[in-house]
This record gives structure tokens, C-alpha cells and sequence, in this order.
């Protein structure tokens, strides 16, 4: 069982709810992201994405653009990203880690390179935004040939046949986006977002998580409710940028954001028991 199935399991089986939090590789500085990593899970984290910072990010939204820019004035590289991943696993064998990011600096590297890279630094999932189930088949194979799970978004407009062509080639869990628009816009419909996970649910096995729009931990709370994860991105992000000048003080304001996430989301779940 890979690292993410026997964190779903086992949080299913103690009746809670995963948190997901992201953060940019690189941001504020490469230097920082292994010790921002080893904060997020000390503050309640189940499982990390780490963003791959890339030159033209267009899912995400300003707070995540400009962590990317950050992130790149320190020319970090897809390699640096993975060397944080590594020295994270240096005390971290349990967490999963993802790598969200888009296609080009994957290309550039190679399929074969990248996976291998990824694997032996210890991650165990990667989404790619920008490519498409229909065009995925080349790298899902080397994805699953070096044990990675390729994971993918769900939006509010796919089609059910859509969502069932994604679930076949989704591993690990899918990710369900809450809203029409980027990362860190302003407006979530709980009500509306259970009703689309449990659309998904209808056609898959695979855990859901659900992102995009979630704030604070009151939100946390009310999707962790309807849905199998909470992936909280910006929120976080902002924090990393107001503080980049102070990685401590920033690595701090970030644990105690998600702490409350987490404490919200446990009370929640114990209270509907």
C-alpha cells in the first residue's frame, strides 16, 4: 500500500478528515521549504503538495503567482524542489508529498528523468494541471512504472463521462475544485460542493479532496464535513509572502493557521460521530 492510500485509510478508520496544505517549492527561499514542510505536519498536516514554480501558472491565482515569482528570483528548479523533498524525508519517512505543477518544466526534464528523480527523493503523487486525461497516457505510464500516483482536478463544469474518464486514470485521490476561477477567489458554496462530491463519489472509489476558496478554519471545518480532504493553498501561501522576510516568524503565523484548521475539522468530525 502506497503512502497515500494508508494515510486515506487510516484516517477513514479514525473517522477524520484529511488536511492538505500547499505551499511553492523555493518560496520564500529554496533554502526554507524542507523546514516549512516539517511546520506544516507538526501543525496537523496529513499529506503535502509542493508546488514545481513555473514562469506562467494559469490556475493560479495572485497570492500563488506571485510565490512562484518569488520562488524563481531565487532560480529554483524543478531539482531544487525535489532536493527539499529529500532532505524532508531525512527526518519525514511518513508523509505523503505531492508535486503540483504544470507541464513544460516536467517536458524539459524528460518523462523517464523526472519520475526517477521524484521517486528516489521520496515523492508520491504528482498533479499536473494543464494536461489533459486524453493526452496523460505517455507520462501516466512512467508515472505508475517508478510508483508515483498521478492525480488530477475535478471542476464544477466537468461532465460526468469526463469525470469518470479521469477517474480511470487517477491514483492515490482526486481533486475536486470548488469553484469557477482561480486559487484564493473569495466565494464557496459548501451546499454546492457537497452535491459535486457526491456526484464524483458515484463514480469512483478513490478519495475526494477539495480545494480552492478555503480560507480559514470555520470553511476548513464545513467541507472536511462533505468531503474526504481539505486542501488549503493560499491562505497559506499568503502568509509565506507577507513573512518572507522572516521565514521563523512566517513558518509560525503558518502553523498556527493550519493548527486551527485542524482542531476545527477534528471537532467537527467528532461532533457528527
Amino acid at each position: 500500500m502506497s503512502r497515500i492510500e494508508q494515510c486515506f485509510t487510516s484516517a477513514r478508520e479514525a473517522g477524520r478528515k484529511l488536511l492538505i496544505p500547499y505551499i511553492t517549492g523555493g518560496d520564500p527561499a529554496p533554502a526554507e521549504t524542507a523546514a516549512l514542510m516539517h511546520t506544516l505536519v507538526d501543525a496537523g498536516a496529513d499529506l503535502i503538495e509542493v508546488g514545481m514554480p513555473f514562469s506562467d501558472p494559469m490556475a493560479d491565482g495572485p497570492v500563488i503567482q506571485a510565490a512562484c515569482e518569488r520562488a524563481l528570483a531565487h532560480g529554483t528548479t524543478v531539482r531544487d524542489v525535489l532536493a527539499a523533498v529529500r532532505r524532508f524525508r531525512e527526518r519525514d519517512a511518513h508523509t505523503p508529498v505531492v508535486l503540483m505543477g504544470y507541464l513544460n518544466p516536467i517536458e524539459q526534464l524528460g518523462y523517464e528523468t523526472f519520475a526517477a528523480e521524484a521517486r528516489d527523493a521520496g515523492v508520491d503523487g504528482v498533479l499536473c494541471v494543464d494536461l489533459p486525461p486524453e493526452e496523460s497516457h505517455d507520462l501516466v505510464d512512467v508515472l505508475g512504472k517508478a510508483g508515483l500516483a498521478p492525480i488530477w482536478l475535478i471542476a464544477p463544469t466537468t461532465r460526468r463521462e469526463r469525470i469518470t474518464a479521469i477517474c480511470d486514470v487517477a491514483r492515490g485521490y482526486v481533486y475536486y475544485v470548488s469553484l469557477k476561477g482561480v486559487t484564493g477567489a473569495d466565494t464557496l458554496d459548501v451546499d454546492d460542493v457537497a452535491e459535486h462530491v457526491d456526484t464524483i463519489r458515484g463514480l469512483t472509489a478513490l478519495p475526494v479532496g477539495v480545494g480552492f476558496g478555503i480560507r480559514d478554519a470555520a470553511t476548513a471545518a464545513r467541507v472536511a464535513a462533505v468531503s474526504d480532504a481539505v486542501v488549503v493553498g493560499s491562505a497559506i501561501v499568503r502568509l509565506v509572502g507577507e513573512y518572507a522576510d522572516d521565514p521563523a516568524a512566517g513558518r509560525k503565523a503558518v502553523a498556527d493557521l493550519v493548527r486551527g484548521m485542524r482542531e476545527a475539522m477534528d471537532v467537527r468530525s467528532q461532533a457528527t460521530a
